[in-house]
Parts: structure tokens; sequence; C-alpha cells
């Protein structure tokens, strides 16, 4: 019987988690702090990038008007309530990509298409309140135990 070796990779070596990127806590005091000063403008920015979503789909999904964007990336920043959607995106984002073994495409395809255990919705079109998001974490979280969904 032949030993399985894993092969050590320095965390130095190690690419960033999502959260990095994105330049979010992933959770506690920071996080808090960020979301009651409202996220900066380049967040916006980086999730569009990492998602692969153009900016018109991404305010669409955060509830973003046209106006409303162009305001916020002449001020550089979000409200608190704009923060707390983008935000939701990006936990959804990170959970989708995590389930998928950091494979953003087959997250990305997850995300725009009808899901059973979401009632054949789509979990981007979810995103609306915090209950339908935590209902797109529940099922991820399912999923990802092996609890038929």
């Amino acid at each position: 019987m032949t030993a399985l070796v894993r092969e050590f990779t320095p965390s130095f070596y190690q690419s960033p988690s999502l959260w990095q990127q994105l330049g979010i806590a992933e959770r506690g005091p920071k996080l808090y702090q960020a979301l009651h000063e409202g996220f900066s403008y380049s967040i916006f920015d980086k999730l569009a990038l990492i998602s692969g979503l153009d900016k018109k789909q991404l305010a669409q999904i955060c509830q973003l008007a046209p106006a409303t964007l162009a305001r916020r990336a002449k001020l550089g920043k979000f409200t608190q309530d704009e923060s707390d959607r983008l935000h939701r995106f990006a936990t959804v984002l990170v959970a989708a990509n995590t389930l998928f073994a950091n494979d953003m495409t087959a997250a990305k395809r997850w995300l725009t298409e009808p899901v059973y255990g979401l009632g054949d919705k789509a979990p981007l079109d979810m995103l609306g309140t915090t209950a339908e998001t935590q209902a797109i974490l529940d099922l991820i979280g399912r999923l990802e135990h092996g609890v038929f969904a």
C-alpha cells in the first residue's frame, strides 16, 4: 500500500482568498466598521472583475440604480445599506466559489441558472433580502455536506 503524499505549499505562496482580493475583512470588527463607514467604490470594481459580471449586471443584482452608481463613483464610496448589499453578493460569491473548488466559471454558471433547491430560482435573483441570501448559503452548506437539497 502506498501512502498518499501531499506537496507542502508554504502559506506565503498560496494565492490570496477572495476576501483578500476584494480588500474586505471576512468577518469581525473590521468588517463591521467597513460596512458602517461604507465600502470604497473600488470594491464594486473588484467584485465585477472577480465575478466576471459586467458592472451593469452587478449593479442590478445589488439593486443599485445607474444614477446612484454614478454618484457613488464620483463620491468614492457606498452607503451602509449599499455596502451591505455588496457584502451579501460577495458572501454568496465566495461560498459558491468554494462549493465548486475555486472554479469561478462553474460558480458563476450555478449562480445564474435556476436551482431546484431554491424553488427553481437563480441564486443571483435572490439577493434582495437577507432571508433569501441565507437560503442560498444554507443550500450551499447542504450541498457541501452531501445533504439532498
